[in-house]
């Protein structure tokens, strides 16, 4: 039988070519972080990447050598690549061009309708090989967004836009703003920290100039709305998820409630299929088909329309005052409904 002749360097080879690209794709990667406008330092890239901080300098001394120019920002301690340097753009696999097209069609929904998306999208579809382009134009027609039911921001697109400006530049806004709380419009200047789209509005998230607390403010009350030539104090350690905490939408209450509701069979699957908090759980599954969810909720205001929503298949079990303003609003409705 002859013996099989193997190449002594064969296994090296194919472990260096291995080690090789896997070098390749981790230094791109590092040229995407720095490339963009997140505060990435070695330690942060190395945990993004999934490698040493040591293995990062290497990483970084390899962009220099292959002709990147980046620096440290002292001021914001990260990688910077120089403004002034151009590079052909990244190619994007047809997973990322389709999950563009995606982005596209819900933002063009009724009561979001930016339609810039739908521009921007045209352009790369352009820019790109024709397969792609095809793809991309396929994707659009096949898929589709009908009721979301948001708040119709369809005449307040240059308000969002003044505040997306006024928070990239770091400005103050002055307006006017329609509360149901106030016969009149109220006249605010705020500093603007955030703008979160949740539950079926964008909201802004803002401190008063004259206040020591930011507030959330819906985008469809304001009246009025314009970006001042004046800075905004923002802090740097703001955290949109701590401000609302357990709110179940965007109002915070001060007191936190363990919430229990037990669903009725029919209902379990329905309620089960979205997950309508981040502190959601199955606390009990019955064997006639029953479930009971548990919440911990900051305030009752919000989460007691919700459960009214399923009147006839849920039970708060507790907490008593839930339960209460529940059958309180349910006895409203009969009385309205009867006369």
């Amino acid at each position: 039988m002859a013996e099989t002749t193997r190449t002594p360097n064969a296994r090296p080879d194919a472990e260096r070519r291995v080690r090789q690209s896997t070098k390749i794709g981790r230094v791109i990667r590092t040229l995407e972080l720095i490339q963009g406008r997140g505060r990435w330092n070695a330690a942060a890239i190395a945990k993004e990447i999934g490698c040493t901080e040591r293995t990062t300098y290497r990483d970084l001394d390899a962009l220099l050598l292959a002709g990147v120019p980046h620096y440290f920002d002292k001021a914001t301690e990260s990688y910077r690549v120089q403004p002034w340097f151009r590079f052909p753009a990244m190619n994007l696999s047809t997973d990322e061009l389709l999950d563009q097209s995606t982005a596209t069609v819900v933002a063009e929904a009724h009561g979001l309708e930016l339609t810039g998306a739908k521009r921007a999208t045209q352009k790369l579809a352009a820019a790109t090989n024709d397969q792609n382009g095809e793809l991309m134009e396929l994707a659009g027609q096949l898929m589709s967004v009908l009721d979301l039911k948001l708040a119709d921001h369809s005449r307040h697109q240059q308000m969002l836009r003044t505040v997306q400006w006024a928070m990239l530049q770091g400005k103050q806004l002055k307006g006017t703003y329609a509360t149901p709380y106030k016969d009149k419009p109220v006249k605010l200047t705020l500093h603007p920290y955030r703008l979160c789209l949740a539950g079926q509005g964008w909201y802004l998230i803002a401190r008063p100039h004259d206040g020591e607390s930011p507030r959330t403010y819906r985008v469809p009350r304001f009246q009025t709305l314009q970006m001042l030539d004046r800075p905004a104090s923002v802090p740097a350690d703001f955290d949109l998820r701590s401000y609302f905490g357990n709110a179940w939408t965007v109002f915070r209450g001060a007191t936190t409630y363990q919430i229990e509701i037990e669903f009725s069979k029919d209902a379990a699957l329905l309620v089960t299929e979205t997950n309508w908090h981040h502190s959601q759980q199955v606390k009990a599954q019955h064997k006639d088909g029953r479930i009971v969810l548990s919440f911990e909720i900051d305030g009752l205001d919000e989460i007691v329309w919700w459960v009214l929503g399923w009147s006839g298949r849920a039970k708060v079990l507790a907490p008593a005052e839930l339960r209460e303003r529940v059958v309180e609003q349910l006895q409203q409705a009969l009385t309205l409904n009867s006369a």
